[in-house]
């Protein structure tokens, strides 16, 4: 995010555990082992008659729960990362060169206080990332359930999946917006800068108070633009796990370096269209923004003119480095989550009930 992610990685779901293809698994028959949470249902035979349990924690919980530890996990594993990306996108004073980015590394390392330097503006991050999963997770599969119900239980297509994507993406980018302005102005200067927040609350309210409201929701037009690669990438996710677990045999399930190919070649796939909006964002939300440009379309106006056709692309590389292996770290935590954390809450349902 400060768009990314964002608005983005950038996967489905309802119903514990609700099934990748977004069609909802029949309740597993009563028998003496209970089956394994699938990717895909099992496929049931017209004699068998499936009772519908009551399901021992909330699907909207498990979204939420599966979203926001994907988003811990992710932000923790790629920080420094981030911090670089946003330092060259802010960079308006030369066009990209070779080797920009391990000069940036090195100086921030040098001036600003070490290797800590490094994880400058991390809280900020740390909550925009988890409470931006779990809120679009919890947006996205409430949306898709919606869907499917008024499609009268139909399996979703591609058109389903990218409008949820699109609604769930909108609105998640809205509530956490104000986030993403503060932790680009920190990564943009270090701590030992006179004008650098102190914490997160000093940067909201020096924000609020230079800039209003508007100054909290800057970059939110760009930002909404972003929201397309998210439906790009997970439109992709869904139609590749659809497809795969058609194919699956009865007691078979998506593994999880299903989950990991799944997930990495949608978010090169769809980071392929859509970066130029991460650069144009960043710009529009640090310091400053204000005195610089006028709007969105001076930004890019000015950005062209004055640092040509790949300052739109300046970041791509640790950013490809960053999003793709968190990207996969996000869905692999999420997909488990949402698979374990019920059937942990069952198991300790079941030891109560053994226990009376």
């Amino acid at each position: 995010m400060a768009i990314l992610s964002p608005v983005t990685i950038l996967a489905s779901h309802s119903s514990p555990p609700c099934p990748p293809a977004s069609q909802h698994a029949p309740a597993t028959p009563i028998g003496p082992s209970p089956a394994m949470p699938r990717a895909f249902p099992p496929v049931t035979s017209n004699d068998a008659a499936p009772r519908t349990p009551k399901p021992a924690i909330s699907a909207s919980i498990v979204e939420s729960a599966a979203g926001f530890s994907a988003g811990v996990v992710s932000c923790l594993a790629a920080h420094p990362l981030d911090l670089l990306k946003n330092r060259l996108q802010l960079n308006t004073t030369t066009r990209s060169r070779l080797g920009d980015s391990f000069r940036i590394l090195q100086n921030v390392v040098r001036d600003e206080g070490g290797v800590r330097a490094l994880y400058r503006g991390l809280w900020p991050n740390l909550l925009g990332n988890s409470l931006g999963w779990g809120l679009y997770f919890l947006f996205y599969g409430n949306l898709k359930d919606a869907l499917q119900r008024a499609k009268g239980g139909e399996q979703l297509g591609s058109k389903e999946f990218f409008a949820a994507s699109i609604v769930a993406g909108l609105s998640t980018g809205f509530c956490t917006n104000p986030i993403w302005v503060v932790k680009t102005r920190m990564l943009e200067k270090g701590r030992n800068h006179p004008e650098a927040y102190a914490s997160m609350r000093a940067g909201l309210r020096h924000v609020y108070a230079t800039r209003g409201l508007k100054g909290l929701w800057a970059g939110f037009v760009p930002s909404s633009l972003g929201v397309l690669h998210g439906a790009v990438q997970f439109s992709i996710y869904e139609t590749m796990k659809k497809r795969r677990g058609s194919s699956l045999q009865h007691n078979e399930s998506l593994s999880n370096w299903e989950y990991m190919y799944m997930s990495g070649g949608s978010k090169l796939l769809a980071g392929a269209i859509t970066y130029p909006y991460q650069p144009i964002r960043a710009r529009m939300q640090q310091y400053e923004a204000a005195a610089r440009y006028s709007g969105l379309w001076d930004v890019l106006r000015k950005t062209y003119v004055n640092e040509g056709f790949l300052a739109f692309y300046k970041g791509v590389v640790p950013n490809t480095l960053r999003v793709v292996p968190t990207t996969v770290v996000t869905f692999l935590v999420y997909e488990n989550t949402k698979i374990y954390l019920p059937k942990l809450f069952e198991d300790g349902e079941q030891l109560a009930h053994d226990e009376d």
